[in-house]
């Protein structure tokens, strides 16, 4: 010590030039070691943090906020004939029969009551069951309402309830014949593919197998 801190000779000098880095290369060492060990703490955490868990309770609540997914929309143009005569004991009174012809368009959509799905989370494995496909929406385009050959009978004349009782028996006639075509087949098929694709948008959902399950 007096080596370094009293002596003003050359050899004095020569030394504190010599051994004062030495010091000084230990002590960045250490620092730099320090570092390094932060650095590498640090990734394995962030690491860690990055790869989140999806849990079934989780991913349950989020597809069922959705409440309704509806996946199939069927655009259709409908005409029919309404016809009505009085009757008295089964025997037809001549001269009361009222018709006329209606046309309007309509949309039907059908899909998922996502409201009461079933998830499941087994290792890497997620199980969604839905419940089968349905008609969710049948609405007519009241803007599209067209009447043809309207009769005006004095003695049976047409009432509001006339096509409002009508109309409703040809929506439940074209929806029994939408579903024959296939409409709620299309629908669950539908209903598939986007809850996997819903399911594929969350973080790490790469690491699990999807089965999508129908009731």
């Amino acid at each position: 010590m007096p080596l370094l801190h009293r002596h003003n000779t050359a050899d004095g000098e020569e030394t504190r030039r010599v051994k004062a880095p030495r010091f000084r290369l230990i002590y960045l060492v250490l620092l730099l070691a320090l570092l390094a060990g932060s650095f590498v703490l640090g990734a394995v955490l962030t690491h860690q943090d990055s790869t989140p868990v999806i849990t079934a309770d989780l991913l349950g609540q989020e597809l069922r906020d959705i409440q309704e997914l509806s996946t199939v929309e069927y655009h259709y143009t409908n005409m029919g004939r309404f016809e009505n005569q009085k009757d008295f004991y089964g025997w037809k009174v001549p001269f009361t029969t009222k018709s006329f012809i209606v046309a309007y368009d309509g949309l039907i959509k059908a899909g998922v009551d996502l409201s009461d799905l079933q998830c499941t989370v087994s290792g890497q494995n997620i199980t969604i069951t839905l419940s089968p496909a349905k008609i969710l929406s049948h609405e007519m385009d009241e803007d599209s309402l067209e009447v043809y050959d309207e009769t005006h009978n004095i003695f049976n004349p047409i009432e509001i309830e006339d096509y409002t009782t009508f109309t409703a028996d040809q929506k439940t006639s074209i929806e029994n014949r939408a579903v024959e075509n296939g409409l709620l087949t299309a629908a669950a098929q539908r209903a598939e593919s986007s809850i996997r694709s819903l399911i594929s948008l969350l973080p790490g959902a790469e690491e699990y197998t999807v089965t999508v399950k129908l009731q």
